[in-house]
């Protein structure tokens, strides 16, 4: 009895990272696209750079739409850059 409800809730949670099912029974897949265009799967975690600011964001769906969620300020990439840059500036004004 536990493990068949344990089975059915998992099976009501799964569907929120699931493609969408048209009326016609066709598969709609649902994922988000990158600054190339390159496709990005629900669930991914990327870094973006909008506007010359760098984070990490996560592909997730809201309200039948995927859309990027800011899940971190910065990327691992863009501290480094930070750094060069500090680092080359108080060099280059310190010469």
């Amino acid at each position: 009895m536990l493990r068949t409800l344990l089975i059915a809730l998992l099976a009501s949670v799964s569907p929120v990272w699931a493609d969408v099912t048209a009326p016609s029974g066709r598969v709609i897949d649902c994922y988000c696209t990158d600054s190339t265009g390159d496709r990005v799967e629900l669930g991914d975690v990327i870094c973006l750079r909008v506007d010359g600011r760098m984070f990490l964001a996560r592909c997730e769906m809201s309200l039948n739409n995927p859309m990027w969620r800011e899940v971190q300020e910065g990327c691992t990439t863009s501290r480094l850059e930070r750094l060069l840059q500090m680092g080359l500036a108080s060099r280059n004004s310190g010469s």
